[in-house]
């Protein structure tokens, strides 16, 4: 393990990372190698030897069936009627795993590790994978999703990893909807009132979110806030700009306090209806509990990165695979109620 000057552990990386990424956004050269349970037998098979089974022919084809799969198999439409103002509901996160201390090219935050970072989108409507990314543990998540047409019509919910108000200014831009816990340090200028108050309310527009919050009493906020913020740099120069945006808040009984987010959702949703549907994103947390604890995301024990490329292929594709079953079956025993993780 190496120390800086003042004892303290390094980090790895700034030697620079490795992505990895899913059909729909670029075509992965898979090498050999792979592993997997041992059979329950009385036989006991080498790893090294295992391993050896696993051909460049093999990567192929696992490359393409992850690609039909993400194309062609998807659950039934799960999502309540109410929000089919959406063509589908997206979820986008990721997720970090341990890898053989020794691999060198999945550096991680502390240099006596290695660790592998997951970038899904999950798609919430189908119950399926929309895209995904394999790259080392320091990458930033919100490096890895990118914003453009295919956004249209579709709601993506993020946590605070991919919070950037140009983002949601190009997802506007495109069409599409987005919803994401507001910064609690975030004090945007309040430019209007979304919802009429009864009574002698504090009025809001014209003030700055943060100096009125503290004051306020009322069950819910609903309000639209301007934001500035920088463009993309473009032939040398970057502007600046400004759009505005819903802020919804919803008070927490217990506490007193607001639960902040930020939105492009029209007014046809209740903020306790944002508030629930932003709920939603805790379907791609069970999404990589069920990858960890029922397809070993975080028991390889490899030092080779091809091996790791084609164990999370093999995860994910079985994860596909069985999610789509799921859907078969509830359809044919649509009383019965199905554990999500299997």
């Amino acid at each position: 393990m190496s120390s800086n000057a003042t004892g303290q552990s390094t980090s790895r990386c700034s030697s620079g990372h490795i992505s990895w990424a899913s059909p729909s956004t670029a075509k992965p050269v898979l090498s050999p190698g792979f592993s997997g349970p041992t059979p329950r037998t009385n036989q006991t098979i080498a790893r090294s030897s295992f391993y050896d089974r696993f051909t460049p022919a093999l990567g192929a084809l696992l490359s393409d069936l992850i690609e039909h799969a993400l194309d062609e198999v998807a659950v039934p439409h799960t999502i309540a009627p109410q929000f089919e103002l959406f063509r589908e509901v997206l979820i986008a996160d990721a997720t970090v795993f341990r890898l053989h201390r020794l691999l060198s090219e999945f550096p991680a935050t502390h240099s006596d590790q290695s660790g592998a970072k997951l970038h899904l989108v999950h798609n919430a409507t189908t119950q399926s994978i929309e895209q995904f990314q394999l790259t080392d543990e320091c990458t930033h998540e919100s490096s890895q999703l990118r914003t453009g047409s295919w956004l249209r019509s579709r709601l993506m919910l993020f946590d605070l990893g991919f919070y950037s108000f140009r983002r949601f200014a190009l997802i506007e831009e495109n069409g599409g909807f987005f919803l994401t816990r507001l910064k609690s340090n975030a004090n945007p200028l309040i430019v209007g009132k979304r919802r009429k108050w009864r009574g002698r309310a504090i009025s809001l527009p014209g003030r700055r979110l943060q100096d009125v919050l503290g004051n306020l009493t009322r069950e819910i906020i609903d309000v639209t806030v301007e934001l500035t913020f920088k463009r993309r740099p473009y032939a040398g120069k970057q502007s600046t700009d400004t759009m505005e945006f819903r802020v919804v808040g919803v008070r927490n009984e217990d506490t007193g306090d607001y639960h902040l987010y930020i939105t492009n959702l029209p007014d046809a949703f209740t903020p306790k209806q944002v508030a629930a549907l932003y709920g939603l994103r805790w379907e791609v947390e069970l999404l990589f509990r069920e990858l960890k604890s029922l397809y070993g995301l975080e028991r390889f024990q490899t030092s080779d990165p091809a091996i790791v490329q084609l164990l999370v292929v093999a995860a994910l594709l079985t994860l596909t695979v069985s999610r789509a079953l799921l859907g078969v079956f509830q359809e044919l025993f649509s009383e019965t109620v199905f554990p999500r993780e299997r």
